[in-house]
């Protein structure tokens, strides 16, 4: 009896919350109501009302106001929301006055108070203003979004990037891993869910329902997702997993609808072929990282003939990459015979004919070599950012995989090219920091082997 009680005020809980909030957001509005005749539905623009949100210093007022403006601002057309960014940039940044204050009082008085006094003084505005946002219902979403749509304006307004370095500090905060929880993915999961992993899926396209449970039904495959408590239906990134008994070479075989799959308990190779990011809005706040590493010790606990975990990654700069170095009239790697035979990439249909996908296959895997191994973008790092990822999480560059995904993609991107990084659990630590500190790249002897030795030792290579 007392556990039922128990789960039925756990139950509870959750409608009560909601009702308390409806009931501060009620009286937040009836207070507004009797303090500014004009009400919120004439309550002037968005900046407008972000400034009066920051002048309140109730709570009832505050998440009714922020209600008002997060719905405003889903409901204003494009311009007026660009306005409201904008004013985020130009309006609500640090008062100067304060700050010259501030100022003037460490000269004054140089301990440790007066100046975190001065930091304080010189946090922007509007970092307060998007925690106040926050509190709305559903305010963290929105934020998401809003700063989607911010991002998308960089390049025309480089004024918001101040903006979206708020927005990045405060989303570093929020979003850091105390926060997120890990759930496994699968055919039960809530249909709401697995609409939104078809949605998000950015590695290798769902194509439907049956696609979508080949991935997750069958007892040799696993999905994984963060979760944020504020976002309980979103998935912030999920990873698709393939258990084998070997390393996989090419994506085809394991997106088999005709696969017969294998017994879990027979693998060895836990094969991370998918690791899609989910919200735009969430853009540099980094997840993958905890997330590959929280997946390998739940599946290590799970099934500890798991012996090896790789992944199965395609290449996205390399097709580019490539296109600038034939294009350039002279390479430091690139000769008579290997522009012959890259010609052929030009050729209508090419990977169906078994001679053109030979005569091709040797000069890829050494111009793949080059790139990883050699080619530099102006930052002195790997070009491609799925290496950037993997290598700056401790994985080894551990085989190049020449045609391992010949889709429509799979060929524009990379001609066709995936490779396997190794997450080696006793040379992470070690690889992440010979990369993070010296930008070296961990790669595999064979991979190493195939890179020509008559090339220059560097080749920076500038990229926008």
């Amino acid at each position: 009896m007392k556990l039922s009680r128990s789960v039925s005020r756990l139950e509870a809980a959750p409608a009560f919350l909601g009702d308390l909030i409806d009931t501060l957001t009620e009286r937040g509005r009836s207070l507004l109501r009797q303090k500014d005749g004009r009400g919120l539905a004439s309550g002037g623009t968005l900046p407008e009302l972000g400034e009066l949100l920051l002048s309140r210093r109730g709570e009832a007022s505050g998440v009714a106001l922020a209600q008002a403006l997060v719905a405003g601002y889903a409901t204003a057309d494009p311009g007026k929301r660009l306005e409201f960014l904008t004013a985020l940039a130009d309006r609500f940044g640090p008062d100067q006055r304060r700050i010259e204050m501030a100022i003037e009082a460490a000269r004054k008085d140089d301990t440790a108070d007066a100046f975190e006094d001065l930091h304080a003084a010189a946090e922007p505005r509007r970092q307060e203003l998007i925690r106040r946002l926050n509190l709305a219902p559903g305010g963290t979403s929105a934020l998401v979004r809003m700063r989607e749509e911010l991002l998308g304006h960089l390049a025309d307004h480089p004024g918001l990037r101040r903006v979206d370095a708020d927005f990045s500090h405060l989303f570093s905060s929020w979003f850091n891993r105390g926060f997120l929880v890990l759930r496994p993915i699968d055919w039960t999961t809530p249909a709401n869910i697995l609409e939104k992993i078809i949605r998000y899926e950015a590695v290798h396209a769902i194509r439907n329902w049956d696609d979508l449970r080949n991935r997750l039904e069958p007892e040799d495959r696993r999905c994984y997702g963060f979760f944020h408590p504020r976002l309980v239906d979103e998935p912030l990134i999920f990873v698709e997993v393939a258990l084998t008994r070997a390393i996989p070479d090419a994506i085809g075989p394991l997106l088999d609808l005709a696969r017969k799959p294998t017994p879990a308990s027979e693998t060895t190779t836990a094969v991370f072929y998918s690791i899609s990011n989910t919200q735009k809005g969430l853009g540099g706040v980094s997840f993958g990282n905890f997330l590959i590493k929280q997946v390998v010790e739940d599946l290590k606990r799970e099934l500890p003939n798991l012996k090896t975990f790789v992944t199965l990654s395609p290449v996205p700069g390399f097709a580019s990459w490539l296109a600038r170095e034939r294009k350039a009239e002279s390479s430091a790697w690139l000769d008579p015979a290997a522009r012959q035979a890259f010609a052929t990439l030009d050729e209508p249909a090419w990977h169906e004919d078994p001679a053109k996908v030979e005569k091709v296959r040797a000069p890829l895997l050494q111009a793949a070599a080059h790139y990883f191994l050699k080619a530099k973008d102006a930052k002195g790092r790997p070009i491609d950012p799925v290496a950037r990822f993997h290598l700056g999480n401790g994985a080894r560059l551990e085989r190049l995989n020449a045609f391992g995904d010949l889709s429509a993609k799979g060929l524009k991107q990379s001609h066709g090219l995936m490779v396997n990084y190794l997450y080696a659990l006793d040379e992470i630590e070690t690889n992440h920091e010979a990369f993070a500190e010296n930008g070296k790249v961990a790669a595999s002897a064979a991979v190493r082997k195939t890179l020509r030795a008559d090339l220059p030792s560097r080749d920076l290579v500038q990229v926008p």
